[in-house]
């Protein structure tokens, strides 16, 4: 099956919606206008202009329009495919076609706050899965507000296999005083996450997997050692990798998602809501968990070694 898909002004889509409107009906997924299904083809378009053709002759029908495809997007593209030439080349660099490929992406949440676990997800995005994800709003979390995300969320872990990892601060301070550094825990949890999402796509292809760079790939693999598979092969690192790839924009949506469900749970167990970030109002509410619980309940919540402990002590 060969899916198009192109982006069209306001004027096009209604031209379209007319020119197919003895074959259009259906149930319209989130953001759509009409879907129009023929014998050898189906159609679905979106009110951002972009425009899904699917089937036999998807890619024929979408031909039809092509001239009428948005100029901006195409200016777009050219700037991002630039960019992307520009920088410097390595074994571990996203090849230039990254963006439309089938990949697998990861990313991390949690490893700046104070307050929480660290959440490690890995996604599969196909080729064929790409527009639909954009039309769900998927990018980076960061530039998403919580409630978003959770909406964002619940919609594309019913779409993309993906795999789920959960460091709770309890191990995480565990592993913290045994002398393991943040950087090989994350390390560890991605290799981890990224083998559990190979298991469950098989036997199907991917065309790389993209990890959102926190070290640099020599200090990556230097954290694996001792782990008894490490996933090596067509392994690509990127910083802002969520920009790149839906693969990682998705991973980056799933992993805060999960991150704001565990706060929540925490915060009930605590009697308190308790503050994302490591600033001086974090401060504030771990002393009030001191004085409510004592000091040690801290390790059930909390990074202990952050210097954010021993600001609380001073303010209890």
């Amino acid at each position: 099956m060969a899916n198009s898909v192109i982006t069209v002004d306001k004027a096009t889509i209604n031209k379209m919606k007319k020119h197919y409107e003895n074959i259009s009906g259906g149930a319209l997924p989130p953001g759509a206008i009409f879907i129009a299904k023929g014998p050898t083809f189906t159609i679905t378009a979106y009110r951002s202009g972009k425009v899904l053709f699917q089937g036999k002759e998807g890619s024929q029908e979408a031909q039809l329009w092509e001239s009428q495809q948005n100029s901006s997007s195409t200016s777009s593209n050219k700037i991002n495919k630039s960019s992307t030439q520009g920088a410097a080349k390595t074994k571990y660099s996203p090849p230039d076609n990254i963006s439309t490929l089938s990949i697998i992406g990861s990313d991390e949440v949690g490893t700046g706050d104070y307050f929480g676990p660290i959440t490690v997800v890995a996604t599969f995005v196909e080729t064929k899965h790409i527009p639909l994800l954009k039309e769900l709003g998927v990018k980076d979390s960061k530039g998403l507000t919580d409630e978003k995300i959770c909406s964002i969320a619940k919609d594309i872990i019913s779409i993309i296999p993906y795999s789920l990892l959960i460091l709770h601060n309890e191990k995480y301070n565990d592993l913290q005083t045994s002398g393991m550094t943040q950087g090989k825990m994350k390390a560890i949890l991605h290799n981890r996450a990224i083998q559990h999402v190979l298991k469950k796509i098989e036997p199907a292809k991917h065309d790389g997997i993209l990890i959102d760079q926190f070290a640099e790939p020599s200090t990556y693999y230097k954290h694996l050692q001792k782990e008894r598979t490490i996933v090596k092969d067509h392994v690509y690192f990127s910083t802002k990798a969520e920009g790149i790839h839906m693969a990682v924009a998705a991973a980056s949506i799933i992993a805060r998602y999960a991150f704001l469900k565990e706060m929540t749970k925490l915060s009930k167990e605590c009697g308190m809501e308790l503050p994302k970030g490591a600033g001086a109002h974090v401060d504030k509410a771990a002393a009030k968990v001191i004085s409510k619980f004592g000091i040690q309940k801290l390790k059930q919540f909390t990074k202990y070694h952050f210097a954010n402990t021993e600001k609380a002590k001073k303010l209890v």
